[in-house]
């Protein structure tokens, strides 16, 4: 039984939610989103809010039952609050700066990399060793946090390069003479 996939998700003041065939869409004060669940689960529009509950008690349905129920607590959280992705960046010379609806980073390489900022995204840089991306959309705000860790990955024995804020990089000792 999943203990996530029994609770509602409530449905806060401002946002509506419809469900039209297999397609939960909620619109909210920073947008709309939608996502298209599985034929393994229903949901229901309940004055508590949405209901999620498998069909049957497959293996699939249950496994896509919490995740069912996960996905549209998401939309409902990105639609009135968003999400925010925080990095920093470690490392003598290593800086970010948004320049118009790109982010260009110096990351120690012979030129600088700069990242086209996508539809749907904020980025914004209140010091220049430090990203803030933000969107009404988790899994993209994700995808972009990952795309520009992925350019300099916090190396293990100085700790220089780009790494989520609450990520703890853990440290090798070098070489001894």
């Amino acid at each position: 039984m999943s203990r996530i996939g029994k609770k509602s998700v409530a449905v806060p003041n401002g946002v509506t939610a419809t469900i039209n065939g297999q397609t939960v869409s909620v619109k909210g004060p920073k947008g709309e989103l939608s996502f298209n669940f599985t034929d393994n689960v229903a949901v229901e529009l309940t004055d508590g809010g949405l209901k999620v509950t498998p069909r049957d008690n497959s293996q699939p349905a249950r496994a896509a039952w919490g995740m069912s129920r996960t996905m549209i607590a998401n939309l409902v959280k990105g639609v009135t609050d968003g999400f925010t992705r925080k990095l920093e960046i470690n490392g003598v010379g290593y800086r970010a700066a948004v320049q118009g609806t790109n982010l260009q980073l110096a990351l120690g390489y012979s030129h600088d990399v700069v990242y086209p900022i996508p539809a749907g995204i904020t980025i914004q840089c209140a010091k220049p060793t430090e990203i803030l991306i933000s969107g009404i959309d988790r899994q993209r705000v994700g995808q972009v946090a990952a795309e520009i860790r992925e350019y300099r990955s916090p190396e293990p024995y100085k700790g220089k390069g780009v790494k989520y804020a609450e990520e703890k990089i853990f440290r090798k000792e070098g070489k001894k003479k």
